[in-house]
């Protein structure tokens, strides 16, 4: 499936969220991402960045997002991803007139992203109340470090300390060894998930209840904490602290990654049912049968036994051989998929999770897919991550700034 650069004339799929006009400000990860779950389903994303101080030359302007890691002509391949669908207005908030035009947009808007420290749209005169006031309707994601709340507010905050704060990365690489990181920012995408929901659901009790719009505070360490699961309860009850187990994982067996002669595999044979069937594959109905092992709780309390029979049985076989095996048995397995196992794979080319995209430069590259799936109202791809500043004269424009007035505001640096 190809997602290319929008044509004259081409078909477009209405979109779940049709018609919602967004304002991004964030910046990296965490806001924009939420931008490019909403864009991707329809909403109207307009994204203001920041355009080149003149003060610092060689300084690029915009979001830091479009020169982190790998680039092309000169832009990051990620950037294609995360700002797709999305327009951009390069905006000096700092300046009075960068401020009277965000106003101007937000007023129009039924979202506003950001995820700046706290108080600092507070200081350009963009506040809640402020904001509120402007437009009753409004709903205001605001992501941080810590929330608008709190001892820690106004300290800085990145998704690596939300991970370490909110527990995860205490449970995460081998026992006794420095903590690792899972090596993608999945602090500031789960914050981003927390987001995207929150203004899902604010926009409901605003179209349902006739609510007026409100605020989503979501903190980047508080969304990781939500995902994690028994943490509190085991300590709250027991006094337990639970640490890093590698590739298991603790209290649920068998369940864990298994050496092969030609890699590793991960099996998930902790359901009951599972479990027996497992056994047999590996030719240990003794244990398929023991009494003791007929739940997780007595599996669980056995869990080396049953680790170390299971890796008997794969370490001498392949790791075709092994999935084979547990495919016909039924078993959950798979193998540990690099870029390359996915790019090739034909499930993700089936369920159109690999797209070819044409950026506003004219090169072809393969990107992510869109997820969810909805039957009716499927997310797309409807335009390429923008050029910086590339849309800022058409959406002035439907402000209904004149072109002498834009030029005005450009040469005063405002806009760009």
């Amino acid at each position: 499936m190809k997602a290319p650069h929008p044509q004259p004339g081409a078909a477009t799929i209405q979109g779940a969220l049709s018609g919602l006009r967004v304002i991004e400000m964030g910046q990296l990860i965490a806001g924009p991402f939420c931008g490019k779950t909403l864009g991707e389903f329809g909403a109207d994303v307009i994204k203001i960045e920041p355009p080149a101080d003149p003060a610092r030359p060689g300084a690029s302007g915009g979001d830091p997002l479009r020169n982190w890691r790998m680039l092309q002509d000169g832009t990051s391949v990620w950037w294609q991803v995360q700002s797709r669908n999305k327009r951009s207005i390069a905006l000096d908030l700092r300046a009075a007139e960068g401020q009277d035009i965000a106003r101007r947009l937000i007023a129009e808007a039924d979202v506003l992203i950001e995820n700046f420290r706290p108080g600092t749209l507070e200081g350009w005169g963009l506040g809640w109340e402020t904001l509120h006031a402007l437009n009753p309707r409004l709903v205001m994601l605001r992501i941080s470090g810590y929330g608008q709340t709190g001892p820690y507010r106004d300290l800085p905050g990145f998704g690596a300390i939300g991970e370490a704060m909110g527990g995860l990365r205490h449970l995460t690489g081998e026992p006794g060894r420095v903590p690792v990181r899972t090596g993608i920012s999945i602090g500031d995408t789960l914050a981003a998930l927390h987001g995207t929901i929150g203004v899902l659901m604010a926009l409901y009790h605003r179209a349902m209840h006739g609510g007026p719009g409100q605020v989503i505070d979501v903190a980047l360490h508080e969304a990781v904490f939500n995902v994690m699961e028994s943490l509190i309860p085991e300590y709250s009850a027991f006094g337990a602290v639970r640490e890093a187990a590698g590739s298991a994982l603790p209290g649920i067996a068998p369940s864990n990654a298994y050496r092969c002669a030609d890699g590793y595999v991960l099996i998930a044979g902790n359901g009951d049912s599972i479990f027996r069937r497992l056994m047999e594959t590996i030719g240990r109905p003794d244990l398929a049968s023991a009494p003791d092992l007929q739940s997780n709780a007595g599996r669980a309390a056995r869990v080396d036994a049953l680790d170390a029979a299971i890796g008997d049985w794969t370490l001498p076989r392949t790791i075709a051989e092994v999935l084979a095996a547990l495919g016909e048995a039924r078993v959950p397995a798979g193998r540990v998929y690099t870029a390359r196992d996915i790019h090739e794979d034909p499930h993700y080319r089936a369920r159109d999770m690999i797209l070819r995209q044409t950026t506003r430069d004219g090169r072809e590259i393969d990107v992510p897919g869109i997820v969810p799936k909805l039957s009716l109202t499927p997310g797309t791809v409807r335009s390429a991550a923008p050029h910086l500043g590339g849309d800022t004269d058409s959406v002035l424009g439907e402000l209904g700034l004149a072109s002498g007035d834009i030029a005005a505001l450009r040469s005063k640096g405002a806009v760009a």
